[in-house]
């Protein structure tokens, strides 16, 4: 609780942390909401500030990607694509995996980025990380677009399971949440972490089922292979768009379950660092 120490030399602010604790003081962040959005507004300015494509950078990303990959796995190597042509299959897994790489690599410089701001005032530090996340999710919508406009021209419609969607985007929102605030905490004490975060997001996804199906990975390691919590998301994101699979219930059900986690590990984390970023930062 903030309150003001009266000495016999001058008066000074003292910030102590309110009694009791939680993991995430929601009544703190409305406090501070309007402050979360203006961040989330400037974020989306500065990254297509004084750039001639703008927003078109939100497709070229996935889209030359899918193009690689299409070459190089579709028609090359001879990927299989569940049925549906490789590049419909593979751009519908770019889109969600390019949101989540994005996020996470924004989120965890994110604090490194705000230097000035966390050591002049309070406020309630997670929105920062939090900010990239959301921001991002102008890219996502961006992509997505352009992957319906992809499905009609390859005659790809989505089942009735497509009422899932918002739960699946959800769901990736959370991962996202909980890996890029574990790794903003982690970036403030560790400065070489920055250097790792794309390693992670690379290595990531070619354990993801992005370019290939899950039905590729053998049956005995189908289980382990589950405990990435994008599989399930990725995989969900293309049998209610594609139709190329039942739907993963159970894959699913293992990303809920897994990205919960990582988000209470994120948030429990970065809370207990926290006190200390204006001192390291």
């Amino acid at each position: 609780m903030d309150h003001v120490s009266m000495t016999a030399t001058r008066p000074f602010l003292h910030i102590k942390p309110k009694k009791g604790w939680q993991v995430i003081d929601f009544k703190e962040l409305k406090d501070y909401r309007d402050l979360f959005y203006f961040l989330v507004a400037r974020d989306i300015r500065a990254r297509y500030k004084q750039t001639v494509l703008g927003g078109l950078w939100a497709i070229i990303q996935p889209f030359f990607s899918m193009v690689v990959f299409t070459l190089f796995f579709g028609k090359l190597a001879r990927i299989p694509s569940d049925g549906v042509p490789y590049a419909i299959f593979n751009f519908t897994a770019m889109v969600a995996w390019t949101y989540f790489a994005n996020a996470i690599t924004g989120s965890g410089n994110s604090l490194i980025g705000n230097t000035n701001l966390i050591s002049k005032v309070y406020f309630p530090r997670l929105i920062i990380p939090l900010t990239s996340v959301l921001a991002r999710l102008i890219d996502f919508s961006i992509a997505f677009v352009i992957l319906l406009f992809l499905m009609f021209y390859f005659h790809v419609y989505p089942t009735f399971m497509v009422l899932l969607l918002p739960f699946l985007v959800f769901l990736m929102i959370l991962i996202a949440s909980g890996v890029g605030t574990f790794l903003a905490a982690l970036n403030a004490k560790y400065r070489d972490i920055q250097y790792v975060i794309p390693l992670l997001v690379q290595l990531w996804m070619f354990v993801s089922p992005v370019v290939y199906p899950t039905s590729m990975v053998p049956e005995k390691y189908r289980f382990i292979y589950s405990l990435n919590p994008l599989t399930g998301v990725i995989e969900g994101f293309r049998s209610i768009l594609l139709g190329t699979v039942p739907f993963p219930t159970q894959m699913v059900l293992y990303s809920g379950l897994l990205g919960l986690i990582l988000f209470i590990i994120g948030i429990l984390y970065f809370k207990l660092t926290e006190r200390s970023f204006a001192d390291i930062i």
